[in-house]
């Protein structure tokens, strides 16, 4: 047996039984969904046959080209995302997962770095301590991204290849996989690309689980901001005060854009000694309590790789600060 007919057939083993009935209008009939099977089908091993046969029961989702239109990051203030991340609730729900994960935890900053409350709230935010990790089959999604949503369709194209590749890798059943409308997955809703480079097999099972598996999540997420370039022992974020403050000072980028003593002499003080020359990232938000001014360190600028967004790094870290007061756990830091 050639090694495409044996790639063809695990190709086939993923797919659930009882789901490959042709249906007018599928996927699998659209000229562009056959090149790229056959782009596939060239540089990955497959056929185009067996892709096609997937591509005949993904289902296009009007959900999710609404829900991409309108993602949170764009339109929620500061204040709403105090609300939803920064509650009793999550922290409380936090406190409890850093307990039931302890060892996990532990060894993956004593092999990574990455403080557990960071690597908590990361998760927590994410998706609630695991608690809600998507509702649409990963294959709609990326499938309706891919083929029917122009403005990002090249990027959730190579998403799709990278999840196909994934299936294989993982042996997985490529209709029961469940994500978000982007095609994000697990504990710590990583994208299919980042699920390849990142994911670790954290409790050595020989599967890199974060679908089902908190310990495989908690070192995949430690191993993603590792990565990324997480120095240990730094500062996050600091809190700043401002005279004559004006605006075009503040969210000029997400990486560090100016110099602490540089802020200093436009009359930013800082609530922690920091060194003159130490890179930071101005920052004005409006949160619960009026205006807000915060100078994003290196770190900082770490957690934005995540997600690209300033104010889902600072409901990391203050999500994270609130775990950290924490008695109960105080002793897994």
């Amino acid at each position: 047996m050639t090694i495409y007919k044996r790639l063809t057939i695990l190709l086939m083993l993923t797919v659930s039984p009882g789901t490959l009935l042709a249906s007018e209008g599928d996927y699998s009939s659209r000229d562009e969904v056959k090149a790229f099977a056959e782009e596939l089908a060239a540089s990955d091993g497959f056929t185009a046959d067996g892709l096609l046969s997937v591509f005949r029961q993904a289902e296009f989702k009007q959900s999710i080209i609404d829900a991409m239109t309108r993602p949170a990051e764009k339109v929620l203030t500061w204040a709403e995302y105090q609300d939803i991340f920064l509650t009793d609730s999550r922290v409380s729900a936090g406190r409890s997962f850093m307990l039931e994960n302890s060892d996990a935890l532990t060894a993956a900053h004593r092999q990574y770095g990455i403080p557990p409350v960071i690597i908590t709230a990361i998760i927590g935010v994410e998706t609630m301590y695991g608690r809600h990790r998507g509702n649409y089959r990963v294959l709609d999604a990326l499938t309706t991204l891919a083929f029917d949503y122009p403005p990002r369709a090249s990027f959730f194209r190579k998403e799709l290849r990278e999840f196909i590749l994934l299936v294989r890798e993982e042996n997985q059943m490529i209709m029961d996989l469940q994500g978000s409308y982007a095609g994000a997955m697990g504990y710590g809703q990583f994208i299919p690309s980042s699920y390849r480079h990142y994911a670790v097999d954290f409790d050595g099972d020989g599967v890199r689980d974060i679908w089902n598996n908190p310990t495989d999540a908690i070192g995949s997420v430690a191993n993603y901001i590792a990565k990324h370039g997480w120095q240990p022992g730094m500062t996050v974020v600091t809190e700043a005060t401002v005279k004559d403050a004006n605006d075009a000072m503040f969210n000029v980028s997400l990486k560090p854009s100016s110099t602490v003593g540089a802020m200093r002499d436009l009359g930013v003080v800082t609530s922690l000694a920091l060194d003159a020359d130490q890179s930071v990232s101005p920052m004005k938000l409006m949160g619960k309590r009026g205006e807000e001014y915060w100078l994003g360190l290196h770190n900082f600028y770490v957690i934005t790789r995540y997600n690209h967004s300033k104010l889902y790094a600072m409901a990391i870290f203050q999500l994270s600060e609130a775990l950290r007061t924490s008695d109960e756990v105080a002793s897994h830091l």
